[in-house]
């Protein structure tokens, strides 16, 4: 016996280097062996996805030792965890940044190299995960990599939709969608979890009954039901042992095969249910304009939420901590108000299922949920209609209206007779049609309730919540985002990271702070000199990306001017195009006249129903065509729209950017993260005092930030005293030219009705108030280009913008949520081992299978 286990430990050694072993020789040997028992292939059929794949799979064998032992580790000491429930995670790709944490990325690297493969392209086979929109779900994913780095206890929720964020065309300068088929060839980077799949139950009715203790319960008779099952992707942090869990759930039919209708000739209802039931984690963000689309939508909340909690409630019993502890063990928190329904479903839960009182349970609900708010537009604020709500979460309406009453009578003895504040505090509208509101249910339920900037903070305790902040001011606070330096800079600028790493280490990619030990290096020539030529060798990769793809010659000594984001009015990424067209007529105007050369690069996506960004877009690329084809510009512009901006996308545009155009209306934007990427990758800023510019204008000098615009202060004032926007029009020439030539149809051919629509809405609405910043911002460009000319001085600028921006990475944010919010510490994870367990099992495994 002791013979066959010595054996059976020489197999798991062996094993364990194969599957573990980061040499270069061991990767090597694994990748063939992957193509060849993974993949199926010899090298003489395998096509580069078989390669991509084979990598793949050889990397996520490297993490499993990691994510093994965190889980391990979760478990024996039943560790205080944070649960992050998010419509949307961003991921972007996984496979470079996996092995940026693992610190293998020279290895493989080389690995790939000696077989003759390129490694840049193996990295560009992965398919990116659309599962999110923008901001919110990017946000998401950073937390997660900051998270799992600063070694916390966490898990991320959300929902593995078939179907992600549509890839974008542009065809005739219009965007045109595509589906999203990310998971066509599979996705190696996931683990499907059948055993722990849940039931999420919908429509029906409620009934009451007396329970075995003379209690007077309620139950909840489902209409149907459907299978929600986890994916488990492991989230790996920098150069830790951690290796957290982001569980994302499909939603299956409970019987996928009617054979009975089947065999009665009704082939289509044989799989009806099946098709019902997988519609839920079909598609991110259906159109809700129609009532079915707001129905999908609804069902899209509740089934991530209710599969999450009723998971979190395994977990609880999977480590034998009682239920009256759940806040003890969870913390949740709520990125905006998709996951709000949590409050209602964790009070089922532990009232229907679990047989907790009402006081007990909403104590632990109050004690678990924390919610963070994401904008400042009222209309954002989702809410759901009584009808629908009622129809398809019976027993959630009773619970809310209960939440309500309880709730509105602690108004009442707070504000006695102040009828109006009932009506807006209220969880439900009564306005018109009944709604439920959403936010307003987060604020109630939850302990905590922050902002995302300093600035959207202050303006949600005087705007959309004021209510809130004046009946409990200690639940507000500020969290202002943050973004992670793993992707941010080590992945997606290594010719910069080498540079700072070998003047100062590489522990500012854990500790961004540390960046500041370059401030004294800014008064040194070669290490300028050091920093232009990156940027300037970095501008010129782009720049021959953009001759590829578009047969467009643009100068990468010019200014790099970029503006990528979400399409919106209020992100106004028209009033850029203003100012191009602006440049251009005084161009045309005097032939001799001598400006700062400017490649203005876009990048964006427009919703599909959004007809007012998509018209945007086609103002940006018709200014573009026209730009880009006039030799009487002399090179001095180019307009580029790069299509489907995503996570991929942005990794080459930021390294490459001189200028960042953050120029939303003051007051609008909550944060915004691109500003701090930009930042972080030495691009100066152009922007008004919104969001977080504020707080990155504060930390790297008033100097080294180009600021312009009305404040949100101007903005609500302006608003208040009647603004009229066509009298800036007929009293600034300049803007009135712009406008003018955009209305004659110069750029569309002709054709004086393509633009109208924006034109017209600008002169006699304006509600993003371009008209009144638009000679501010076209001054403020002027500063801009004349700095531009000042090579050195620039340099300077963009060394001490990237320096100082440690205070916006990831990790100083979720150090904050942990300390004030969530009340989580960190915990070592220790490796034990391939084979090997605390608990003694793989031992007795081993000889058992000796």
């Amino acid at each position: 016996m002791k013979t066959s286990a010595t054996a059976a430990a020489a197999v798991a050694i062996a094993l364990a280097s194969e599957r573990t072993d980061t040499s270069v020789e061991s990767i090597k040997q694994a990748f063939l062996n992957n193509l060849f028992f993974v993949q199926g292939k010899p090298v003489s059929l395998a096509t580069h996805h078989d390669y991509y794949m084979a990598l793949a799979h050889l990397v996520r064998d490297r993490m499993l030792e990691r994510w093994n032992a965190t889980a391990e580790s979760y478990t024996q000491h039943q560790s205080r965890s944070v649960c992050y429930l998010s419509a949307e995670f961003l991921m972007g790709p996984h496979l470079g940044n996996n092995l940026v944490n693992m610190g293998i990325y020279d290895q493989v690297k080389q690995a790939m190299d000696e077989l003759g493969l390129d490694f840049d392209d193996l990295l560009a086979q992965e398919v990116e995960p659309g599962l999110g929109n923008g901001g919110l779900g990017r946000l998401a994913a950073c937390y997660l990599d900051s998270l799992a780095t600063l070694e916390i206890p966490s898990l991320g929720y959300g929902i593995r939709y078939e179907f992600g964020i549509f890839q974008q065309d542009i065809k005739d300068g219009w965007q045109v969608e595509r589906t999203d088929k990310w998971l066509r060839y599979g996705n190696p980077w996931e683990v499907v979890r059948p055993e722990w799949a849940v039931e999420v139950k919908f429509g029906g009715y409620t009934e009451t009954y007396i329970d075995e203790r003379r209690r007077y319960r309620m139950q909840w008779i489902p209409g149907r039901k459907v299978l929600g099952v986890p994916y488990d992707t492991p989230i790996l942090g920098y150069q830790v042992n951690t290796a957290n869990t982001l569980r994302l759930w499909k939603s299956e039919a409970i019987e996928s095969f009617d054979f009975a209708t089947f065999n009665q000739g009704n082939y289509y209802g044989a799989v009806e249910d099946k098709v019902a039931s997988e519609n839920l984690s079909k598609v991110l963000y259906p159109n809700d304009e129609k009532l079915a689309g707001k129905q999908l939508r609804l069902e899209q909340q509740f089934f991530f939420v209710s599969c999450s909690l009723q998971d979190m409630f395994r977990i609880l019993e999977g480590q034998n901590i009682p239920v009256e502890k759940f806040h003890e063990k969870f913390a949740i928190q709520l990125n905006d108000t998709h996951p709000a329904i949590a409050a209602a479903e964790l009070m089922r839960l532990l009232m229907d299922e679990y047989g907790l009182g009402w006081p007990l349970a909403w104590e632990i609900t109050q004690k678990t949920l924390a919610y963070t708010n994401h904008t400042l537009l009222p209309e954002a604020l989702e809410k759901w209609p009584i009808s629908l709500f009622s129809e398809l979460l019976p027993r959630h309406m009773e619970i809310i209206f209960e939440i309500n009453s309880r709730f509105l009578d602690l108004v009442r003895m707070r504000f006695p007779k102040d009828t109006e504040r009932l009506a807006r505090m209220s969880l439900i509208d009564e306005s018109g049609e009944r709604y439920v509101r959403m936010a307003n249910l987060a604020c109630v339920s939850s302990h905590t309730i922050n902002g995302v900037a300093a600035l959207h903070t202050e303006l949600l305790k005087e705007t959309v919540l004021r209510d809130f902040y004046e009946l409990f001011p200690e639940k507000f606070c500020n969290k202002t985002n943050g973004v992670t330096p793993r992707r941010w800079m080590a992945l997606s600028n290594p010719r910069l990271t080498t540079m700072v790493s070998s003047r100062i280490g590489d522990s500012w990619i854990k500790n961004l702070e540390n960046l500041q030990q370059l401030e004294p290096l800014v008064e040194d020539s070669g290490f300028r000199e050091d920093w232009r030529s990156i940027k300037q060798a970095i501008k010129q990769d782009l720049a021959s990306r953009i001759h590829t793809q578009f047969d467009i010659l643009v100068d990468p000594a010019s200014l790099f001017d970029v503006q990528v984001k979400r399409i919106h009015e209020y992100k106004r990424q028209h009033l850029n195009a203003l100012h191009i067209v602006t440049l251009y007529n005084q161009l045309k105007q005097d032939p001799n006249l001598e400006i700062t050369p400017r490649t203005f690069i876009f990048g964006g996506k427009a919703a599909p129903g959004y007809h007012m960004a998509k018209l945007m877009i086609k103002l940006i690329t018709a200014v573009g065509e026209m730009v880009n084809k006039d030799p009487a510009l002399r090179n001095q512009l180019k307009v580029i729209f790069l299509p489907n901006y995503n996570v991929t996308n942005s990794q080459r545009i930021y390294p490459a950017s001189d200028l960042s155009e953050q120029i939303s209306t003051a007051g609008y934007e909550a944060s915004g993260t691109g500003n701090m990427k930009f930042a972080m990758n030495g691009a100066l800023t152009i922007g008004t005092l919104d969001g977080a510019n504020i707080e990155i204008r504060e930390a790297v000098g008033a100097d080294n930030f180009f600021l312009f615009g009305l404040t949100a202060e101007e903005v609500v004032n302006l608003k208040a005293e009647g603004y009229r926007p066509n009298t800036y029009y007929q009293n600034n020439p300049l803007l009135k030219d712009t406008l003018d030539l955009i209305g004659s149809g110069h750029f569309s051919r002709g054709d004086r009705s393509l633009f109208k629509p924006l034109i017209d809405k600008l002169l006699y609405h304006d509600p993003f108030m371009l008209l009144a910043d638009y000679q501010a911002y076209i001054d403020c460009h002027r500063t801009v280009g004349e700095a531009y000319s000042n090579t050195d001085h620039w340099t300077r600028m963009s060394i001490l913008n990237s320096i100082r921006m440690g205070r916006f990475s990831s990790d100083r944010s979720i150090r904050e949520y942990c300390q004030e919010i969530w009340k989580v510490s960190p915990l070592n994870v220790s490796l034990k081992g391939y084979g090997r367990s605390t608990g003694g099992h793989g031992n007795e495994l081993t000889c058992q299978l000796s």
